[in-house]
């Protein structure tokens, strides 16, 4: 997968998957003519975001439920309610993660959550805008526990 960069932004492919879809498939409670819902498209990392984000169009292709409702606090110190939803995977260059996700705004942003849990890095030099990962772990996904 290709990462794209746009005025200093990290842009990133990602592939997002219901994950009630596919244990519900991976069961046979997902009936054969039915298919697990997925979204793929392109992400910002926002390593100023804690959460992850999805448009709501984007929470619709994947049929996410809604888990509950949080408080999203913006850069600007304005805040909102918002929709949470889940279970997701988020399927970065290969590794993977389960993660929740607030419903705003009208892109992805994949946040320091995912980062972590995934063991990337953002690579902000000047051409090299990009995940890497983490070169303390030689290239592979560590979850850190402590």
């Amino acid at each position: 997968m290709v990462q794209e960069l746009t005025m200093g932004e990290v842009r990133i492919p990602v592939l997002l998957t219901n994950i009630v879809d596919q244990i519900n498939a991976s069961t046979g409670l997902l009936p054969a003519t039915d298919t697990v819902r997925t979204y793929t498209g392109h992400a910002v990392v926002d390593t100023g975001a804690v959460c992850s984000v999805l448009p709501q169009h984007v929470a619709d292709i994947l049929g996410a439920q809604v888990l509950g409702q949080r408080r999203a606090q913006y850069a600007d110190g304005r805040s909102e309610v918002v929709n949470v939803v889940g279970p997701l995977q988020f399927e970065i260059n290969g590794r993977t993660t389960l993660e929740e996700a607030l419903v705003l705004g009208n892109e992805v942003l994949i946040g320091q959550t995912v980062l972590e849990k995934m063991d990337w890095l953002v690579d902000c030099t000047n051409t090299n805008r990009k995940l890497v990962g983490n070169p303390a772990h030689q290239d592979e996904q560590i979850f850190m526990v402590r």
